[in-house]
């Protein structure tokens, strides 16, 4: 009987573990499909995790975030045409065109393409796009997959975006432009540093607004956002979330990107981020191997700048674009 007994208690552990197993994974499969799938139900998107409640953090962790698809909150300018480009998804983008005006041709400098973060969209860049034509610059805001009027439903926080990247970039070549900059806050920082690294563009300049340092450290940011263990979600929401979007997540790490990076480099962080740390933007910092600068806005988070240092980010992005 004592060797039964023994033998119950252990098949008893065994299946617990196997059932722990399977409910983690189970739970953490359906958490990375929402955190990178858009749904157009109406839900309004979940709040920032630090205000909520115990039992809504319970419920995030247990069935996902609320994430509905970013639509555009303001329409298109006037003097901005809506266009599309096929990339690895078609991505609608707005271009404000001067330079296709002979009248207004010789007053333009060059082009810059702007890339939203994640759950954003082009609209939400409006403020830095009339910022940059105000410096003489001709404007590309584009939507990345699954945002505003692109196509999909799914992001990959900045990996298959990087395609979209390129494309945006090519669009621009192509239009005999060859004094390019790229901007991109958040996500779109990380889409560009892989676009980078992938395809060495040869822009005139980056600049590079919050970018996450690796894929495991902006996850795992969410959750001592909501005061709780990265051990083991964290890990098991990366894996899941690379397996469902077709890539290999843990090697989604911008800090690695930036050794490819030669180009001048404008970075910038704010010194009250939550979600993208100090050491982090730091580390990504020491690895660009070209002429560089990093911005620190001491009371900004992981936000819009323009919101509390609108002068000194108009000065900053103005001295670096006039650089030689």
């Amino acid at each position: 009987m004592p060797k039964l007994k023994k033998r119950n208690v252990k098949r008893i552990l065994l299946i617990t573990l196997i059932s722990g197993f399977i409910a983690i994974n189970f739970v953490a499969f359906f958490h990375a499909y929402a955190f990178t799938h858009f749904s157009e139900s109406g839900q309004d998107k979940t709040s920032h995790p630090e205000r909520l409640s115990f039992g809504a953090k319970l419920k995030i962790l247990i069935f996902g975030v609320s994430n509905p698809r970013p639509k555009a909150k303001h329409p298109a300018p006037a003097t901005y045409q809506t266009i599309r480009l096929q990339s690895n998804y078609a991505i609608e983008c707005w271009y404000s065109a001067k330079a296709d005006n002979p009248l207004l041709k010789d007053s333009v400098k060059g082009a810059v393409a702007i890339f939203h973060g994640y759950g954003a969209e082009k609209s939400g860049m409006l403020d830095k796009a009339a910022l940059f034509d105000s410096l003489g610059y001709d404007v590309l805001l584009v939507d990345f997959m699954g945002c505003g009027g692109s196509e999909g439903n799914s992001t990959s926080i900045g990996f298959h975006e990087a395609s979209q990247v390129t494309t945006a970039f090519d669009f621009l070549a192509g239009k005999g432009y060859t004094d390019i900059y790229l901007f991109g806050s958040s996500m779109g920082a990380a889409a560009i540093m892989k676009a980078m690294q992938d395809d060495k563009l040869p822009v005139s300049g980056l600049i590079l607004e919050c970018p996450f340092s690796t894929m495991y450290e902006t996850v795992g940011a969410r959750f001592d956002n909501m005061h709780l263990p990265r051990f083991p979600m964290a890990g098991l929401l990366v894996f899941w979330g690379g397996v469902q979007n077709n890539f290999q997540a843990f090697k989604h790490n911008p800090e690695d990107y930036a050794k490819a990076i030669t180009a001048p480099t404008l970075l910038m962080i704010g010194g009250q981020d939550k979600n993208v740390s100090m050491p982090a933007t730091q580390s990504i910092f020491n690895q660009l191997n070209g002429e560089k600068q990093l911005k620190v806005y001491l009371l900004a988070g992981h936000e819009n700048y323009l919101n509390k240092y609108r002068s000194a980010w108009i000065n900053d992005v103005s001295f670096f674009m006039k650089k030689p």
